[in-house]
């Protein structure tokens, strides 16, 4: 269970370390006024540092090393 667990943070940390966010699109309304509506597409962005990833990678790797000493 632990090697497992130890391999997907490694996996999630080398990908937050490659791709440090990404862009979505949303459809928000401007205008809603009875029967008539206005909206329009606004871009949102999710970005978090890079060093969030490479915690998360060390923690990956400590939690692979530590499960194969039992």
């Amino acid at each position: 269970m632990n090697k497992t667990l130890g391999l997907i943070l490694i996996i999630v940390g080398i990908a937050m370390l490659v791709w440090t966010g990404f862009t979505y699109t949303k459809k928000e309304k401007i205008v809603d006024a009875g029967p008539i509506q206005i909206s329009a597409d606004k871009e949102k962005s999710v970005n978090w540092p890079p060093y969030a990833g490479g915690i998360i990678l060390v923690a990956g790797v400590f939690v692979f090393v530590a499960s194969k000493r039992k």
